[in-house]
């Protein structure tokens, strides 16, 4: 037994960057299952990130400054007079959260509130460019309005982080955000504060205030959607039949899916909201992948889907013209029922490849060109370029927040960091993809860049937990291997392999 106890020390896992022996001595408690009695010492110095994060933010903030120069000198030929007032809000709103950050969560993800900044900052010149298209006075300016969200949703995310200490705390009211998120759901068909908008009854109006709940109906069934599935994966992993070489559940499991789907076309039946629908049930089944590892649970859920679709495209008239502005986007039917997809896509067109430059376009001619549109925007003023490094800092924000996800050391941190980071993704390609006829249009708003409060409300929280969970994810933990400094460090078991 000894010499057992012995070559289990011996052949256990060393640390691959620390060229000292770190084998347990002799004297070291050992119990039966060849678990070693250590304790936890001060971490080896990783770098924070934040010195690099102030950098990126001041790099970000110069590049919105230098596009708002720009509009202003194309269409007024001089430089703005409150150019000080614009650039100071949004520098004092981004280092306000980068020193919060430094304060409650040093060790998270360096990338992500530049990246968000940026994205928020050229959101603000191109509404900014398309009021002075409108002619709108400061009374009706709506890149006033969109920076005043900026702050409020920044505060917002700034109380989240401050206050949610540990991700993992989310996880106890597991139940409460999914009926939250539902009620969020299903808030728009309330008699007396629903509202229809464009044909969608996505909005919910108090006195002279609209908002869109299904934004953060988003957030907190992700957060509901983790924490059910790191209970039942188990479950859920169990095979079943073999169809067709692959492995399809046990039927008594397809009961979470159906009844995902069967809220999902609900809300498409009775909110009129495509997009929506869309974003919720795919939220959830790329959860339920991730949870599992199983590609039949992503057939399954495709296949529902185009049951889905194709039932409502046969019932609803509002499908139908989708599909039809989708297909015969400049056919004469197609233009008499709408003709706003075709003006995006002609504004697109006419940017090519380098773009007219900001402020030398028409993207006003096109409807909702600074929300659902507002891609197009910048693709006639920016041109292929410009929306592909648009695009690119989409995929490096999707990309840190999947990093966040592989490094969390707790399976309801992973589903949710990737659950939040896929619906950013998926949300931007619904949006492009209906904007450049991959898909039919949706009704969706491009995260951070699209005018809308309840977006950068909802977009700015996600952000908060995102850098909360990384913050766990990146803070080293205590070194298992060396002996104890003081007699107050925490005693750990640490399993040899």
């Amino acid at each position: 037994m000894r010499a057992d106890r012995q070559h289990r020390r011996d052949t256990g896992p060393q640390p691959v960057d620390d060229p000292v022996d770190t084998a347990q001595p002799d004297d070291v408690p050992v119990d039966d299952e060849g678990a070693v009695r250590m304790t936890a010492v001060a971490p080896a110095r990783v770098r924070k990130g934040r010195g690099i994060e102030l950098v990126l933010l001041l790099f970000a903030v110069g590049i919105v400054t230098l596009a708002y120069c720009n509009v202003e000198l194309a269409v007024n030929d001089a430089l703005p007079p409150n150019l000080l007032v614009q650039v100071g809000w949004l520098l004092g709103v981004a280092l306000a959260f980068h020193l919060v950050l430094r304060w409650r969560a040093s060790y998270a993800d360096p990338i992500l509130l530049p990246l968000a900044t940026l994205l928020n900052g050229l959101g603000l010149v191109m509404i900014h460019r398309l009021d002075l298209a409108h002619g709108r006075d400061l009374g009706s300016s709506l890149a006033l309005r969109q920076l005043i969200w900026t702050a409020v949703s920044v505060v917002v995310a700034l109380v989240v982080l401050v206050v949610l200490r540990d991700h993992r705390v989310l996880r106890r009211y597991t139940w409460t955000f999914g009926l939250g998120g539902f009620v969020l759901l299903l808030l728009p068909l309330a008699p007396g504060i629903g509202r229809a908008v464009n044909g969608s009854r996505i909005w919910i109006g108090l006195g002279p205030f609209t908002f869109q709940p299904g934004e953060i109906a988003k957030i907190t069934l992700a957060i509901f959607f983790a924490a059910y599935l790191v209970t039942t994966r188990d479950a859920l992993s169990v095979a079943g039949r073999k169809v067709l070489g692959l492995t399809l559940p046990r039927g008594r499991d397809l009961g979470p899916i159906v009844v995902v789907w069967l809220l999902s076309v609900g809300v498409l039946v009775f909110e009129s909201d495509l997009g929506t629908s869309l974003l919720f049930f795919g939220i959830f089944v790329a959860m339920l992948y991730l949870a599992t590892e199983r590609i039949s649970w992503i057939v399954i859920g495709l296949l529902l889907f185009c049951v889905g679709a194709y039932v409502a495209y046969l019932m609803f008239g509002h499908v139908q013209t989708r599909v039809l502005l989708w297909l015969h986007t400049f056919s004469p039917e197609a233009l008499k029922a709408s003709d706003q997809l075709a003006k995006g896509i002609m504004g697109m067109a006419s940017g090519g490849m380098f773009g007219t430059g900001l402020g030398n376009g028409r993207p006003d001619i096109t409807y909702f060109a600074e929300s659902d549109f507002i891609f197009s925007s910048f693709g006639e003023e920016l041109g292929l370029i410009g929306v592909f490094a648009i695009l690119m800092l989409y995929v490096l924000f999707v990309e840190r927040g999947l990093r966040t996800a592989l490094g969390t050391r707790d399976g309801f941190g992973k589903l949710l960091a990737a659950g939040l980071s896929f619906s950013v993704a998926l949300q931007c390609f619904v949006v492009v993809g209906g904007v450049t006829r991959v898909i039919p249009l949706t009704g969706l708003t491009l995260p951070f860049l699209s005018y809308g409060g309840s977006s950068l409300l909802a977009n700015w929280t996600l952000v908060a937990l995102l850098l909360r969970i990384s913050d766990q994810a990146r803070r080293p933990e205590p070194d298992p291997g060396v002996r104890p400094s003081s007699s107050s460090e925490e005693t750990q078991v640490v399993k040899l392999r």
